[in-house]
């Protein structure tokens, strides 16, 4: 069976498993809370990424970096989400996960948002990202394969 797309979620630290997964990735979601020491740990991750392309994964690529957690009611969110924004450009997805606390809910009930409450802002959210994410990936791929022809 052929898959399109495979996502692995590797865990949030630079350990074995995820330097093992940007290794077998070809692309790479980059999560971010929009909280500051978010931004600390953005730029050890993007050095990270250089050295496994120099090294181990020549083709690895940043498909985009994802603002997660945002409370637009908070000026520390709003000010990280700018910088983010004004620092890596169009890196960066459209689509924000919001703060939800039905995000927050799901997985104790064993069930993810889209099977646990569907119609919330965190459900919406991640359907808006799958949407973005395909056009993005499939257009990249799409030159790709217009390039080779």
């Amino acid at each position: 069976m052929a898959y399109d797309f495979i996502l692995i979620d590797s865990p949030p630290s630079l350990g074995l498993l995820t330097v093992n997964a940007l290794v077998a990735a070809d692309d790479l979601i980059v999560p971010i809370q929009c909280e500051y020491f978010a931004l600390e740990g953005l730029t050890h991750l993007l050095k990270t990424v250089d050295l496994l392309r120099r090294g181990l994964n020549p083709d690895l690529s940043v498909a985009g970096i994802l603002l997660t957690m945002f409370d637009p009611r908070l000026n520390l969110a709003r000010q990280v989400a700018s910088d983010v924004r004004t620092t890596l450009g169009d890196v960066v997805f459209e689509t924000v996960i919001p703060r939800n606390i039905r995000l927050a809910e799901a997985p104790s009930f064993g069930k993810s948002i889209i099977q646990y409450d569907i119609s919330s802002p965190g459900a919406k959210a991640y359907l808006a990202l799958a949407q973005e994410v395909i056009a993005r990936l499939g257009k990249a791929r799409d030159t790709l394969t217009a390039g080779i022809a």
